[in-house]
């Protein structure tokens, strides 16, 4: 939960990395939200008034986390609009999003992996 709740707190930084683990965990979250909310507009007859709500809600923060996810790979944030390239950019996307970060540090930051710990 605090994976969710910490990009949320980064509501619409696009700058510095995003660790795998962070970006995977926020959309596990994310879907899960998506699917009690479309239950609930189900039941309450009220589709889909709450999940347009909450997506209108997360959409910058889960760009943010997007374009730091690409930032972790060593690319640009700008790499997202490949995803307008019907089937083939959802698949590059989702090679990029899996792929590890960088290591060492690069153009947009240190390692969010040896960041110390709070």
């Amino acid at each position: 939960m605090n994976w969710y709740l910490d990009v949320l707190k980064k509501y619409a930084v696009f700058t510095g990395r995003a660790r795998r683990q962070e970006y995977w965990m926020y959309m596990l979250f994310n879907l899960i939200a998506y699917i009690v909310l479309a239950i609930l507009d189900a039941v309450l007859t009220t589709a889909p008034l709450l999940t347009a709500v909450y997506a209108l809600a997360v959409f910058l923060p889960t760009l943010g986390v997007t374009v730091r996810r690409l930032h972790d790979t060593g690319r640009s944030g700008w790499m997202i609009l490949l995803g307008l390239i019907p089937l083939v950019g959802g698949i590059i996307l989702i090679v990029f999003y899996a792929t590890e970060g960088s290591q060492a540090d690069n153009a947009y930051g240190p390692n969010p992996k040896l960041a110390p710990a709070y």
